[in-house]
């Protein structure tokens, strides 16, 4: 009401709803980029306990040797964490959401952004859509329509893989993991996407 209000009492100012509009991709985006930036610190403690270098984090996150020794000042204040075991064969959720989320990317990828999933993925990436239970099986549902539909374009690892990931999502187990869900995440989106690669 109060937006209609100013529209009659100034017709070129914007209403609250088109302001809504307009600011809500926005704020879409800049959400999405602090959860990176929080990943991203997430990584650079995952790096510190693979003994990486500061000059070598420097360089792979892109950030500065000062921002880099902060952090892993920071980091190396507790105990170092266990080392992250890398292998596909891992069944917490977020690590078979990292690998749902890497095979819808290759699917997505071999459909020159056709595939029905794409358009989640995008808003995945936009920071609209989250790992939550509900999205997931969204997604689930969308990669599987996209094998059945695209059957003979696929390799018959995606659908090995879906299979495997599909078992894994009905019954996770409860594993208590040293990194956060979303570095486990990107963790096995980042092998899920590479096993491919290599197989191809």
């Amino acid at each position: 009401m109060a937006g209609e209000e100013d529209a009659h009492q100034n017709p070129e100012a914007l209403t609250e709803e088109q302001a809504e509009r307009m600011l809500a991709d926005m704020n879409d985006v800049i959400r999405a980029g602090e959860e990176m930036r929080k990943l991203r610190t997430e990584m650079i403690k995952l790096f510190v306990g693979f003994g990486w270098t500061q000059e070598r984090i420097a360089r792979l996150t892109d950030m500065s040797q000062p921002a880099v020794s902060k952090q892993v000042t920071k980091h190396r204040m507790g105990d170092p964490p266990p080392p992250t075991k890398l292998s596909l064969d891992q069944h917490d959720a977020p690590w078979l959401e990292g690998r749902l989320w890497g095979l819808a990317e290759e699917i997505s990828d071999t459909l020159y952004g056709t595939a029905r999933c794409t358009r989640h993925l995008i808003a995945i990436a936009r920071g609209k859509k989250r790992f939550t239970p509900q999205n997931v099986d969204e997604l689930r549902r969308l990669v599987e329509e996209d094998l059945r539909l695209h059957q003979a374009e696929m390799p018959a690892s995606y659908r090995d893989a879906y299979n495997e990931i599909s078992r894994g999502l009905d019954i996770p187990s409860k594993v208590t993991a040293t990194a956060s869900a979303s570095v486990r995440r990107a963790l096995a989106y980042q092998i899920q996407r590479d096993r491919f690669r290599d197989n191809a």
